[in-house]
């Protein structure tokens, strides 16, 4: 890859999965953020739900050639991890490569972007709007006749 590093550290991808933006179809999803270098970064991560080592090795494979040959078009001084899913089976490389056109480019040309999402969205049900969760539902009479 001419412009681009392998994103290797493990740091480097949850930080793209906790505060990056994405991008999703059903056989891969890019989770991606800006690095504050001059040089992109890619990493691609292949679940063993995807099927066996040749399964794995061939979807990254895939993912490479398709990044590879839009590589120019993406921003400079952006981390990009691809997760395959489980749909990549069978799938070529020119629909990887449409999705990277139709989907990806787009979204990483949008001005927000790179704009920084909080980590961790969820909350504990007891914390929600500062009540427990059984005050909201209605108290039953306990003598029934």
């Amino acid at each position: 890859m001419l412009f681009t590093v392998a994103l290797k550290d493990n740091k480097a991808f949850n930080r793209c999965f906790k505060t990056g933006n994405y991008c999703s179809c059903s056989m891969v999803t890019a989770y991606f953020t800006q690095n504050g270098t001059a040089q992109s970064r890619v990493g691609i991560s292949v679940s063993k739900k995807v099927g066996n080592a040749v399964a794995r090795n061939r979807a990254k494979r895939i993912i490479r050639a398709a990044y590879r040959l839009h590589e120019s078009s993406f921003p400079i001084g952006c981390d990009i991890v691809f997760v395959a899913r489980e749909d990549i089976s069978g799938k070529k490389e020119q629909d990887i490569s449409a999705f990277i056109e139709k989907r990806l480019l787009p979204a990483l040309a949008e001005p927000e972007a790179f704009k920084r999402r909080s980590g961790n969205k969820r909350r504990k049900k007891a914390d929600k709007g500062g009540r427990s969760a059984s005050s909201d539902k209605p108290e039953k009479s306990a003598d029934k006749q």
